[in-house]
């Protein structure tokens, strides 16, 4: 067998089907790197290592009796919102938490498809903002620069891929989780269709507005994990059509009409681009351009709508998810807030909010439909900012917390409220030494996963994203010994 570790998810689970390694040597490396890492990084909540290496084991022998199966033998992590059987989702919050007895259908599905969950990955309070910080588990910091956060909520998930702990992660996005800590850390960061992955034991989650969506270095790395974890449950609200979202790794995109999107919808909140982000969008675009795609400046049409819906939607989440929590009292005082906030929200102000997403559908889809602007896809930044600093929101109230987010993070969440996939993808870097990565987002309509994926892996195929680590971090987990 192979003294070296390939790195990618796809890579390693060719080398598993090829002899080339063993699952129990990617999970005992998997493991020692965490355990290297988690004094600094702090990318997990929860680590499985009795269990992962059993499940290594198990994988092993399926391998060596000839069975294949999409991620056989392959570590993963999740984030702490998805229930692992005999593990608790504490969902970012202190207190006991009772260990689930089932895996959510998410994690079924991975299991299903052999991946070995090596453990559960920091989140902040109920996924609330972009920063994973939080007295219930401390400061998960940023792999290219440990001054900064990296993002949130699903900020554990990007750090342990970022840093080369797991080849991919599960994370979840309901106001842009997904796709912020993805391009804080340098990584292609998939917010499928609502439904396209089970929520259950959800129906729906946060009134509709959050998915779960993965984490990866590359395309076919986070479409791989995107297909294995696919799937509805019969008690899901949403069940979208199926798609190919594989083989559009492989696929010509085809001449494509871009619009680039730099203008965040109406919040009646400050906001402001940075202009080092507007340039790294604007060079992306001059690269699609280059690419041979028509990209011409145009705006999704949000009207105020969005806001009033997405509002009720999240807070009335909060309030619903903070039911289980074994002790509010042990919340952090912004969160409480917010939990009163959607007490109030959840009856006819949620309604309404539900009832305006089909005409916010129409008007914004204008933007893809060829009776109006006819654009296949749009481009916009993910994030107004590049990474902040760690402990920036700490001292603030909640007030002034959720302006400070909005301020940062004011383009991912209207995708959240429309139900429609979006993928971020590297965009450079804010600084010359590479230590503060940024992105922008490819935004479409409704089940367009694989006109996305395919376009994110042409340009991954000109811009060669993945060939860029964290310093000191490829030769530190390259290697077996």
């Amino acid at each position: 067998m192979t003294s070296v570790i390939p790195q990618g998810l796809s890579e390693q689970v060719r080398a598993l089907a090829g002899g080339e390694v063993s699952s129990r040597a990617l999970v005992e490396r998997t493991l020692d790197r965490i355990a290297e890492t988690q004094g600094t990084l702090n990318a997990f909540r929860r680590v499985r290592a009795e269990a992962a290496l059993r499940e290594a084991d198990e994988a092993d022998r399926l391998l060596a009796a000839g069975r294949r199966l999409p991620l056989l033998g392959v570590p993963i992590a999740v984030k702490d919102d998805a229930d692992v059987a005999g593990e608790p989702t504490a969902f970012g919050c202190r207190g006991e938490f009772p260990p689930k007895t089932e895996d959510c259908e998410a994690v079924r599905r991975l299991r299903a498809a052999g991946a070995v969950v090596v453990g559960k990955t920091n989140t902040p309070e109920l996924g609330q903002w972009p920063f994973t910080e939080g007295p219930a588990f401390g400061l998960t910091r940023n792999p290219w620069n440990p001054d900064h956060t990296p993002g949130g909520s699903s900020g554990g998930s990007a750090a342990a891929v970022a840093a080369g702990l797991v080849p991919a992660a599960l994370g979840s996005d309901g106001a842009g989780s997904v796709r912020i800590p993805a391009a804080w850390t340098h990584l292609i960061g998939v917010k499928p269709q609502r439904g396209r992955i089970s929520t259950w034991p959800e129906a729906e989650a946060f009134n509709g507005i959050t998915c779960y969506g993965s984490l990866a270095r590359t395309v076919e790395d986070a479409a791989l994990l995107l297909n294995a974890a696919t799937g509805s449950h019969p008690g899901d609200l949403h069940q979208p059509p199926p798609v190919d979202v594989l083989s559009a790794v492989r696929r010509d995109p085809g001449r494509l009409r871009v619009a680039l999107s730099l203008k965040p919808p109406f919040t009646g909140t400050h906001k402001h681009l940075d202009p080092v982000v507007r340039a790294a969008v604007l060079r992306l675009a001059e690269r699609l351009a280059a690419l041979g795609h028509e990209v011409v400046e145009a705006e999704p049409r949000y009207g105020v709508g969005v806001g009033l819906s997405f509002l009720p939607r999240a807070m009335a989440g909060l309030w619903e998810w903070s039911s289980h929590v074994p002790d509010r009292a042990l919340l952090d005082v912004r969160t409480l807030t917010a939990v009163r906030h959607g007490r109030l929200l959840g009856g006819r102000p949620l309604r309404l909010a539900r009832a305006a997403e089909e005409p916010l559908r129409r008007r914004v889809g204008e933007l893809f439909s060829r009776d109006g602007h006819g654009f296949d896809v749009a481009l916009s930044p993910t994030t107004a900012t590049p990474p902040l600093r760690i402990g920036t929101m700490a001292e603030l109230n909640s007030w002034h917390t959720d302006r400070a987010t909005i301020a940062a993070c004011p383009y991912a969440w209207p995708w959240n409220v429309l139900g429609w996939p979006a993928v971020n993808v590297p965009a450079g870097f804010a600084d010359e030494d590479g230590t503060l990565p940024l992105g922008a987002q490819l935004l479409g309509p409704a089940n367009s996963e694989p006109l996305l994926i395919s376009l994110a892996a042409q340009l991954e195929a000109d811009q060669r994203w993945y060939e860029r680590w964290p310093g000191g971090v490829r030769a530190g987990a390259a290697g077996l010994g």
